[in-house]
């Protein structure tokens, strides 16, 4: 195989025993490195492990590497545990955390550790999670780094050198192998340059001035019709085309516009309908209401993917996608992820998104993350990316940051655990504060920064000291059982410190795990809850709330998780073994979220099993499984089909 320049100059670097962070464009060709890495330890007979930042990633690595190397690959996932001794370890993030911090004797035979799409260090609600692995990452591990291009790539090898004393070789790529062209579609119109889209596009009769800020919503603009960009691309012949939106319900709302349009041969339209029902039977969805909503659109090209789907409708979409069957196909920033999902042509629905506190301009390496999607290496000479503005919501400025400026930095989100914090005491006790200089947030931040870190920290440990997990500098039973129960660690110690948990019924022990993974929407409506339940309810609102306000008064954020109670009703059903169908009339939650907080439970009570609680637990835990763990939950079977 012949490598770019920058993949051999990665490769180099690992066959001479370095560990190396390569930083290039999506779609440049970084797994490519990644496969170097797999098969020469497999040559080497050493071992591997592969990590990504979500399980839908993590799925399609297992298949796609499984298809490379029969036998030789295995995943670990929480909710999925296929061959987990083999050579080629697939986890989450997650997972190889856990390991490090609590089992690192189980990982002496993996001499390398993948790290896909490294940024997500920056992530706000998991990037802790990756700075702690890389802290604590074992001295034999040897790392490679992937990473979307990021400004301050060296600062991060840097720090991995200063804490683990060894070499870590950068290799860095601007270019994409398939350059990008831009177009603008404003105001009815598609424009190919920044200066003909700021005087006719951003132009009306009376506001127009050379700040160009946002039009006053007095000023009316023409509508930017989805269609008329879709017509465009079909006869410009840039079709495949990825549309992403921000909305699960703008992708099935724009989908269903689309109808009007017929983008297959006949014989393509024959191999289409064969195909998805095939894939169908295989995954045993072929009589979904949602198989049957899809199937129009798909017959003619089209499709939706969001996270609301069930996942294995999701995995017949992205099949398809793949066979360049699918023309046009609407979906959320998470298919940017996805591996070899290429098309000749992006779109983006708008140039905002919803970060943290409100609605603002995509972030650059956002925006290059989906829009390197577009070309396909090897067929496309260049890719096309459409962003459809409305001035109304965004300044020609605005739009040439996103398009113009340097990616942002990746900023550290150190923010330990309380489980993680638990497990360093066991091993450190009072020294385990020494620990944070040696973190990414130290390296980076100010010395008033530094400062405030440490504190959080001693008023985390404090509270656990006043909670009772830790006397006279050792864990108690209780400290030990919370540190094995990562993000819920709080609420969980106390039940099972009341004795709480060995009472449960196995129906109420699912319950309650489910309502500690769940996270409702704003303005979600509360079901009806039955008397059993309601009692749960307010036990456990009687021992967070106490909880919260210890927590307010340290100045930690954010709070201890409480309990929701909305997915209950559908869960004691589907235990009595109802059909998934029948309980999804009990909510308004989507299919595929449903699913996904039922995988989560069962991940959450696997790490209960962990726990060694008693034999009597540990059989009710095992029947919850049982009852929740099949169907379209079951993650595994998903995986084996």
């Amino acid at each position: 195989m012949k490598y770019d320049p920058f993949q051999q100059k990665a490769i180099d670097h690992i066959n001479d025993g370095f560990s190396v962070i390569v930083s290039a464009p999506t779609g440049a060709g970084k797994t490519a490195i990644a496969e170097h890495v797999i098969r020469r330890c497999l040559e080497r007979r050493e071992k591997v492990i592969y990590t990504s930042p979500i399980k839908a990633l993590s799925n399609q690595k297992y298949r796609d590497f499984s298809e490379d190397y029969p036998e030789q690959v295995g995943i670990l996932t929480g909710d999925v545990s296929i061959n987990q001794n083999a050579p080629t370890l697939i986890m989450t993030t997650e997972i190889f955390r856990n390991k490090i911090l609590d089992e690192q004797s189980t990982l002496k035979d993996y001499t390398w550790i993948i790290f896909d799409e490294i940024h997500y260090l920056d992530d706000l609600e998991r990037g802790s999670v990756w700075e702690e692995s890389l802290i604590f990452l074992p001295d034999h591990m040897n790392i490679l780094g992937l990473s979307a291009t990021i400004p301050n790539l060296d600062q991060l090898a840097q720090w991995l050198q200063t804490i683990h004393h060894r070499p870590i070789k950068v290799v860095k790529e601007d270019n994409r192998p398939v350059p990008l062209h831009f177009f603008f579609q404003c105001q009815g119109q598609i424009y190919d340059n920044f200066k003909k889209l700021k005087y006719e596009g951003f132009r009306t009769i009376d506001w127009y001035n050379h700040d160009a800020r946002r039009v006053p919503k007095s000023v009316s603009v023409k509508p930017n019709r989805p269609t008329d960009l879709i017509k465009h691309l079909k006869t410009q012949e840039a079709l495949p085309c990825i549309f992403f939106t921000f909305s699960r319900i703008r992708t099935e709302y724009l989908a269903g516009e689309m109808k009007i349009f017929d983008l297959l041969t006949p014989d393509e339209k024959v191999k289409i309908k064969n195909l998805f029902q095939q894939l169908c039977h295989r995954f045993e969805i072929l009589h979904e209401p949602s198989t049957y909503d899809i199937m129009p659109l798909v017959e003619k090209g089209i499709a939706y993917h969001h996270a609301g789907m069930l996942p294995t409708l999701k995995e017949v979409v992205e099949r398809l996608f793949t066979t360049r069957l699918i023309k046009v196909i609407f979906t959320t920033e998470t298919f940017a992820l996805g591996v070899n999902m290429p098309a000749r042509s992006v779109i983006f629905d708008e140039m905002r998104k919803y970060y943290e506190r409100g609605f603002r301009p995509l972030k650059t390496r956002d925006f290059y993350q989906m829009a390197g999607r577009a070309g396909r290496r090897s067929i496309d000479k260049e890719g096309y990316v459409f962003c459809r503005v409305n001035p109304h919501d965004l300044g020609i400025e605005e739009l040439k940051h996103i398009i113009e400026d340097e990616p942002e930095k990746v900023l550290s989100r150190f923010n330990a655990s309380y489980a993680t914090l638990l497990n360093l005491y066991e091993k450190y006790g009072e020294k385990l504060y020494e620990i944070y200089p040696f973190s990414f947030h130290h390296f980076q931040v100010r010395k008033g920064a530094q400062k405030k870190a440490v504190a959080t920290l001693r008023a985390k440990v404090t509270l656990l000291k006043q909670l009772g997990h830790i006397r006279k500098n050792k864990l108690t039973e209780k400290g030990t059982f919370a540190a094995k129960v990562y993000g819920y660690e709080l609420l969980f110690s106390e039940l099972y410190h009341l004795g709480m948990l060995e009472q449960l019924p196995p129906e109420k022990l699912g319950v309650l795990c489910l309502a500690m993974c769940y996270e409702p929407r704003k303005g979600m409506r509360k079901p009806k809850l039955n008397y059993q339940t309601q009692q749960l309810q307010i036990l456990t609102n009687d021992l967070i709330f106490p909880i919260h306000k210890m927590e307010r008064k340290a100045g930690l954020a954010p709070l201890s998780k409480s309990c929701y109670f909305h997915l209950s009703p559908c869960l004691e059903d589907w235990m009595k073994g109802e059909n998934f169908n029948q309980i999804t009339e009990y909510t308004s939650v989507d299919e595929g979220e449903i699913v996904r907080y039922f995988r989560m439970t069962i991940q959450l009570l696997r790490e209960l099993l962990e726990t060694n609680i008693s034999k009597k637990m540990n059989e009710t835990i095992y029947k919850v499984i049982g009852k929740m763990n099949r169907g379209v939950i079951d993650a595994e079977k998903q995986l084996r089909s």
